[in-house]
């Protein structure tokens, strides 16, 4: 694809979106103002491709922020999908799909014994950190700049990806009462880890062990290990949000690969294969606080949602064994060599390409990104700029230097090639 790519009727969309949506999307960095563009409105989606309201074909890299792990409409989710449909959409009453999910779940997590369901990322954080407090009787979290939990009220200070784009540090409405109870740290930084630690009781110590709304920023050797053993001295949990990483980094998600085990993980997008879910979980002794077994309430009217389920039956199902997790390392690497080939090619020096398996990230950085001040030291122009050559070329990559890229089984050896000449050429066109 070349720039004679048009948006004509995504642009009659986004003026009749901007009367009835707030900045006409649904999620903030959908609406591509960090880039300088307006959004691209989608018609269908089939594998790794996107195919957009004026019939332009593009190669997904976003696959819906992560939860596409298998691409889009893959037939199988698909057929669960439309069975599970038939049958009804909501009981709001128990299945056996549901028990199952839940078996599953808790088979492949090393920390997860039983766990509870609910319809968002940010539902599952809300909760699991309800719970945290509830069972260290203390109210203080440590969270680490840059990381973005969901817009719970209070872990919106210095969170990352949309929050980021925006350039918004807290959001107005969070309480201050709220937000005081929040303390950040910057990511992969052992001596404010202790100071913070040494200066408050805290319920709960959050992270994303692999972050990846500040751009996938990856920690530092022995940085997790340390959150354990400093979580254990101080009396706090350690809570792993996997809403990226789970089940997608490998089976047991990141903490799979780094052999941490954290009191409570937060699961999101894989686990609803396309659908909304997620859901929380550990120890069965700290669950069974929860209602009705205990006395922390949560409740959720569409939460284990049959469609939801049969869907994240189904995308869990065909990630059974090493061999899917071999393909998707293989492609996350072939698709990081090109980028750093393309820009090698075009002579552009200032780029940095951080990578896990199924998670890159294209920093526009002239040396190495370890936090989330790193993160914003990035020459966002330059990023946008590229961000805009690739869409004009049929590469949709995130339209934000704070997202991570979601390579996806989907993706093929002629899907990476499309897109590294594509990033040559915008490379070359910024460097120019």
């Amino acid at each position: 694809m070349t720039a004679s790519l048009t948006d004509t009727r995504s642009a009659e969309h986004y003026a009749r979106a901007i009367a009835y949506l707030p900045g006409g999307v649904n999620s903030p960095v959908r609406a591509m103002r960090s880039i300088g563009r307006d959004p691209i409105f989608v018609d269908r989606a089939e594998g790794a491709e996107l195919i957009d309201v004026d019939h332009n074909r593009y190669v997904d890299w976003v696959c819906s922020w992560g939860p596409l792990i298998h691409g889009h409409a893959h037939p199988e989710i698909v057929a669960a999908v439309c069975d599970a449909a038939q049958r009804g959409t909501t009981f709001g009453a128990p299945t056996a799909a549901e028990v199952d999910l839940a078996e599953e779940v808790c088979r492949r997590l090393p920390s997860v014994q039983m766990l509870r369901m609910t319809s968002s990322g940010t539902e599952a954080s809300m909760s699991a950190i309800r719970l945290a407090r509830a069972a260290t009787g203390r109210t203080k979290l440590l969270k680490f700049a840059g990381a973005y939990h969901g817009h719970v009220d209070g872990l919106l200070a210095d969170a990352g990806s949309g929050l980021a784009t925006q350039g918004i540090p807290s959001s107005p409405g969070v309480p201050a009462g709220v937000a005081a109870d929040t303390i950040v740290i910057p990511w992969n930084d052992p001596a404010a880890l202790d100071e913070a630690l040494a200066r408050h009781e805290v319920a709960a110590i959050l992270a994303e062990p692999y972050p990846a709304n500040m751009g996938l920023v990856l920690p530092a050797a022995g940085f997790l290990e340390l959150l354990r053993e400093r979580a254990d001295a101080a009396g706090a949990l350690l809570v792993f949000d996997e809403v990226i990483s789970g089940f997608r980094v490998g089976p047991g998600g990141a903490q799979g690969l780094a052999g941490v085990i954290p009191d409570l993980t937060i699961m999101g997008k894989v686990i609803g294969g396309g659908l909304p879910a997620a859901a929380y979980g550990g120890a069965r002794e700290l669950m069974r606080r929860i209602a009705p077994e205990g006395d922390v309430y949560q409740a959720g009217t569409l939460s284990g949602n049959p469609l939801a389920v049969a869907a994240g039956l189904t995308s869990l199902a065909l990630l059974q064994g090493e061999q899917p997790y071999v393909k998707l390392a293989a492609t996350t690497a072939a698709l990081a060599e090109g980028l750093r080939d393309a820009a090698a090619a075009a002579g552009y020096e200032g780029v940095r390409i951080a990578t896990a398996p199924g998670l890159l990230t294209v920093f526009f950085s002239a040396g190495p990104v370890t936090d989330y001040d790193g993160a914003r030291a990035c020459d966002l122009d330059a990023y946008a700029a590229w961000c805009r050559g690739l869409l004009a070329r049929g590469v949709y990559a995130p339209a934000s230097q704070f997202e991570a890229w979601f390579p996806s089984l989907a993706h093929t050896p002629e899907h990476v090639a499309r897109t590294v000449a594509a990033a040559t050429a915008a490379f070359a066109e910024i460097g120019a």
